[in-house]
């Protein structure tokens, strides 16, 4: 059995994590589509940022009607990304380079087109019919009940060899798995083993709460809105977030198999997960549920912070409902991923003011309590890119435009070399197009550059490296009046204060008399510290250490 890179069972509390969507990153045969032959190339980019491990966006045999998030078969590379043999040299190179690799697990619902499926539905009494969720339709021919897919309209199909309803989460070629049926556990579980033997040293669990449903496909009730809610599952014009989802997911029988998934995981040491929640306003009390006791997920992510919101009573409402909440849990922050519009986007109210909010983001992130993933591109401080309608590949956004967009404007090719066709991605046509905007940013045009969004993000990782507190140290806020984010970690004998100015306006913090502070400067911010008052600029930040 090959070992996990590293002997450190906990090198995940903590850790720095790269996301990669494979589709995007590099082509290195010019179909247009990145490949795993190109994310091995540009592991050492990777690598250079000070990361401590790689999170692999599904490469698995797919239909990609979402993008390869319906799988139709678990144990195996689609052509697309090329072969197990290319994995497994991107795997061994990404361990050579001192980099962990955490592959997604999509075991929630699979691709129509998966065997599995393929046979349940074939008739109501072969060896894998309950493997998905079926159900009779209402007298009058409706649907089992009022369940909505995500993706937009009921959350049921009819199938009419079998003249039943089955459930999709998604979309409609995405069914749902059956985990009520101890036999689908097991089969998933084996998947989870193919890739743990490969070497494989962690996972990434999609939807990680929505395994289960409820036996009886009770209604979901209408949801009564929360007006302090930091967590939202769906857009706006979305319907799925009009309802309260207490029994499409998030039910009580996950518990047990999140248990014996730890279990396995545990059987071959230094192995992590990290599942993600999307839960509404009970997220929290999910990822606490589902991160407690040491038997279950080694952490969970939220979208709490994913959201347009840069305030700071938004951060500090967002980390303390987790500390409250998470006794004895472990989160994953981030500000963007494969889902979300990105956040230099989200967060700069002006285009002007972009550079600075991407410098002063990850200063943030990575000043937080917790494990870190950043997105691929947002280190070079990439905006979200806008496509005309033609262009969109996502079903999300094709379902609800114009109203809104989807997921494509975050998935645009990374950019490398400003002057190569298609900025080095392809030479071949990409599958979402390259903006000029982007290809400004490129990565040889940023390498070296002092002052670059880059290089600023490299500074930064080396500083909370180098800082014990920021690893795993204890995160305590202090009052202040004012629109300050402000917050000590400790661990130890190192104590350290953190002073963020989110807003457009200079800001001045008394340091309170209880504290004696000297300046420990963050990479690329310089506020004016003196007689105990910290001057800072619009989107600065100031650190210090305790005595």
């Amino acid at each position: 059995m090959p070992a996990a890179s590293g002997s450190d069972e906990n090198w995940w509390r903590g850790a720095v994590i790269y996301q990669v969507y494979p589709r995007s990153f590099q082509d290195t045969d010019g179909d247009g589509m990145g490949d795993l032959r190109g994310v091995t190339r540009r592991l050492p980019h990777i690598a250079s940022l000070g990361v401590d491990a790689i999170w692999l966006s599904p490469f698995f045999t797919s239909p990609q009607a979402d993008m390869g998030y319906d799988v139709s078969d678990y144990c195996d590379v689609d052509p697309m990304f090329g072969t197990l043999a290319d994995f497994d040299e991107m795997l061994a190179e990404a361990h050579r380079l001192g980099l962990k690799v955490i592959i997604d697990q999509v075991i929630s619902h699979t691709s129509d087109r998966h065997p599995w499926f393929v046979e349940s539905r074939s008739s109501r009494t072969n060896a894998k019919a309950d493997w998905y969720v079926w159900a009779d339709p209402k007298p009058d021919g409706t649907a089992p009940n009022n369940w909505l897919s995500i993706f937009g309209g009921p959350g049921w199909e009819w199938d009419g060899v079998r003249r039943q309803y089955y459930l999709h989460n998604f979309l409609s070629s995405q069914p749902d798995l059956n985990f009520h049926n101890p036999e689908v556990q097991e089969a998933v579980l084996a998947t989870v083993r193919f890739w743990l033997d490969r070497g494989v040293d962690g996972f990434r669990l999609d939807t990680a709460n929505f395994y289960f449903h409820d036996r009886l496909l009770r209604d979901n009730p209408p949801l009564v809105p929360d007006p302090d809610a930091t967590s939202r599952d769906a857009p706006e014009v979305n319907p799925y977030g009009m309802q309260d989802h207490l029994y499409d997911k998030t039910q009580p029988e996950n518990l047990d198999f999140l248990r014996r998934f730890r279990a396995v995981l545990d059987e071959y040491g230094g192995r992590a997960t990290v599942g993600e929640v999307g839960d509404g306003s009970r997220s929290l009390q999910t990822v606490a549920a589902y991160t407690s006791g040491g038997d279950k997920l080694h952490m969970c992510y939220t979208f709490d912070l994913l959201g347009p919101e840069f305030t700071a009573r938004h951060f500090r409402r967002c980390v303390e409902n987790f500390q409250s909440t998470v006794t004895d849990g472990w989160v994953c922050w981030a500000f963007s991923n494969h889902d979300v519009m990105r956040h230099v986007s989200r967060f700069a109210l002006r285009e002007a003011d972009r550079e600075r909010v991407a410098k002063l983001a990850i200063s943030l992130l990575a000043s937080l309590r917790g494990t870190i993933c950043l997105y691929q591109g947002e280190e070079l401080g990439l905006p979200e890119a806008e496509l005309a309608f033609e262009e969109l590949r996502d079903p999300y956004g094709i379902r609800f435009w114009p109203a809104f967009a989807g997921r494509d404007g975050c998935r645009t090719p990374m950019v490398w070399e400003r002057e190569l066709s298609n900025a080095g991605f392809s030479a071949g046509t990409p599958w979402l197009p390259v903006r000029d905007g982007h290809r400004m940013l490129a990565v040889d045009a940023q390498e070296g550059v002092e002052g670059a969004v880059l290089e600023h993000y490299r500074q930064t990782l080396g500083f909370r490296r180098a800082q014990s507190a920021l690893v795993d140290g204890d995160m305590v806020f202090l009052g202040t009046n004012q629109d300050l984010l402000v917050f000590t970690r400790e661990k130890d004998d190192e104590r350290l204060l953190f002073v963020f100015n989110l807003t457009q306006e200079p800001q001045t913090f008394h340091l309170p008399t209880t504290l004696v502070a000297e300046p420990h400067p963050m990479p690329g911010f310089a506020p004016v510290f003196a007689d105990n008052a910290i001057k800072l600029a619009a989107l600065d930040v100031f650190c210090g250490r305790l005595r």
